[in-house]
């Protein structure tokens, strides 16, 4: 019995080690793309063509797209291994999960089809035959990158709900000890 036991609480630690790994990794996700609205982009729209040039020189040799194509897929997996470690375990928990998983998805599919090709006027187009592109291109990041961090923020929201849920189900009453 004592093996099942310490089996059990393995399992369980495992889980939970999975779940709180997805929050930081979608808390780190989220917290860069609101840095991203609050500096980067500011930075890149305020004086155009000057500030574009000056944010190609600078991320000539890193850019931070690099970290977005590592910690999305994991952030993505690890919120998928923590929908499937939990799915027996109540179907609020599946909800939550479930609700982080298309949110992150959500994310990475508004990337592709809205930002992707915004990053490629902005950052790899001829400037000075596209300046009114640029200038467009560089407000329309900027005002949909507001939509990305809250779906972010929501995704973040749900894993933490789900946490809390988690613990609420598997707490157990303490007892009264006699006085």
């Amino acid at each position: 019995m004592r093996i099942q036991s310490d089996k059990n609480a393995r399992i369980e630690l495992m889980k939970k080690t999975i779940l709180f790994l997805s929050i930081i990794c979608a808390s780190g996700l989220t917290g860069a793309t609101i840095y991203n609205s609050l500096v980067d982009a500011k930075s890149w729209g305020f004086d155009i063509p000057t500030s574009i040039q000056t944010a190609r020189d600078y991320y000539q040799n890193a850019d931070p797209r690099n970290f977005y194509f590592i910690a999305g897929p994991v952030n993505q997996a690890l919120i998928l291994l923590a929908l499937i470690l939990f799915w027996k375990d109540s179907v609020s928990l599946r909800f939550y999960f479930a609700a982080s998983f298309l949110l992150y998805a959500a994310i990475i599919g508004l990337t592709f089809a809205y930002f992707v090709p915004r990053n490629l006027i902005l950052f790899t187009w001829p400037i000075s035959d596209h300046l009114q592109q640029l200038r467009t291109a560089s407000a329309q990041w900027s005002h949909m990158n507001w939509l990305r961090s809250l779906l972010g923020l929501a995704g973040v929201f749900f894993s933490f709900r789900g946490l809390d849920t988690y613990y609420q189900q598997n707490s157990q009453p303490m007892k009264q000890q006699p006085s």
